[in-house]
């Protein structure tokens, strides 16, 4: 089983946190909040992806590197990780 459908419950409930706080967001920016206030919402959301993303890399890595089957499947999901790390970075 997956990392990804075993911690289904926890990453669930996170992106509902993060979903809640893009809707402060859009609620601010509605009611033309002051700037900061809306760069201080952004700045949150921003520090709750990058937890969630740390998250499922660090469980990734784990599940699909250090223990995968085979080192082929080790290779694969190196380079999978590879891949999503060069589009983040970006």
């Amino acid at each position: 089983m997956s990392h990804t459908i075993r911690e289904k419950a926890k990453l669930l409930a996170r992106v509902r946190r993060l979903k809640g706080q893009m809707e402060a967001v859009e609620r601010a920016l509605e009611a033309e909040s002051p700037c900061g206030e809306v760069l201080q919402l952004l700045a949150s959301i921003r520090g709750a992806l990058s937890g969630l993303t740390g998250e499922v890399i660090e469980d990734h890595l784990h599940e699909h590197v250090l223990h995968a089957e085979n080192e082929k499947a080790r290779a694969e999901a190196a380079e999978e990780l590879a891949e999503v790390l060069r589009t983040y970075i970006r």
